[in-house]
């Protein structure tokens, strides 16, 4: 690298925080300000996404809202229906499609454990991937990422996700999204 290119590279790097800094992103629709908290980038095969998610699941006290396109893994089911059994609030929304076309998929499990789960047919695919865990509390989880609850998605697939704690503004979002795809969604039934 020449002199020159280095000094440019060294004044682009040395402005970049106040050129950041100066950019109003609350401003921007469903932009939130982040502080404090923390961010886990998991990519798989190569991580152990599911026991990331599975390890989530067990730490949750009050609340888990789950949106899922694609649902086949048993550790993540076993450890929703545990999280059930201990009194955590676990609700479920499901692509329609996705439901009725998977043969080993988890939701009729998840429903004859008792959690409610409720059917997404609004959208040609309902391709939500988030998990929402504990939103009022300080120790909150949001899951999301291109990553199905599935075996796939952590054996064969190249996939990501990203797991943010202590975002709470953040989780609020999620939260009224989720509640909003709830409101448009039908109880499950076996089918």
């Amino acid at each position: 690298m020449m002199a020159r290119d280095r000094a440019i590279w060294l004044l682009a790097l040395l402005l970049l925080p106040t050129i950041t800094a100066a950019r109003d992103t609350t401003s921007s629709p469903g932009a939130i300000a982040l502080v404090d908290g923390s961010a886990q980038a998991l990519f798989s095969p190569w991580d152990d996404i599911e026991g990331a998610v599975v390890a989530s699941l067990r730490a949750a006290q009050q609340q888990v809202l789950v949106q899922a396109f694609s649902f086949t893994s048993r550790p993540i089911a076993r450890a929703l229906i545990a999280a059930k059994r201990r009194g955590v609030d676990v609700r479920v929304t499901a692509d329609a499609g996705e439901t009725r076309r998977l043969e080993g998929g988890r939701i009729p499990e998840l429903a004859a454990a008792g959690i409610p789960v409720f059917i997404e047919e609004r959208y040609q695919s309902a391709h939500n991937k988030v998990m929402v865990i504990d939103a009022d509390l300080p120790t909150v989880i949001v899951i999301t990422g291109s990553y199905n609850w599935s075996f796939a998605a952590q054996r064969r697939n190249a996939e990501n996700v990203l797991i943010m704690r202590g975002q709470a503004a953040l989780a609020g979002r999620y939260r009224m999204n989720w509640e909003r795809h709830r409101a448009d969604a039908r109880p499950y039934t076996n089918q």
